[in-house]
């Protein structure tokens, strides 16, 4: 098992941050240019998914550079706790095992922090996996500091 932890103190309430991890536009704006996962239609923010359906809630498609598909995913959320995170244990094409973790923790008045941990284990090609899904979190957060500048 490889796991990896992330971590970003943003200038935002935790109910801006809430808002934008929890809401297909946010995270679609965190993964893009490099990565886009398909939802069915209609479907605006993770609480559309849960709890409606917490044992396999949809297949998402996960699409290089937001068009050429490259893997699958049979998202499941094992938990959605407002303004504090949620657990995702998802069965991926490309993974044994796939557990992302993201919570968010008040900070100080206007700031919070983003924390996500990951737990995966690859089917193969173990390390370039992890170097691939390290510089991709790493781009997440990258995206949520520029949209929530302290600048």
């Amino acid at each position: 098992m490889i796991s990896l932890k992330f971590e970003s103190k943003l200038k935002a309430t935790p109910e801006q941050v809430w808002q934008s991890i929890t809401s297909i536009e946010g995270l679609t704006f965190e993964m893009l240019p490099f990565m886009r996962l398909t939802v069915p239609k209609g479907y605006k923010t993770l609480a559309d998914i849960y709890p409606r359906k917490p044992d396999a809630n949809f297949r998402s498609w996960v699409l290089l550079f937001g068009i050429l598909p490259i893997d699958h995913t049979d998202l499941q959320l094992k938990s959605l706790t407002p303004l504090k995170g949620f657990v995702e244990e998802s069965n991926m094409a490309s993974m044994k095992y796939w557990r992302h973790e993201r919570k968010i923790v008040p900070v100080s008045e206007g700031e919070t922090s983003v924390i996500d941990e990951l737990t995966f284990e690859p089917l193969r090609l173990k390390s370039l996996s992890a170097l691939v899904i390290r510089k991709f979190f790493e781009h997440r957060h990258k995206k949520l500091k520029q949209k929530f500048s302290f600048n």
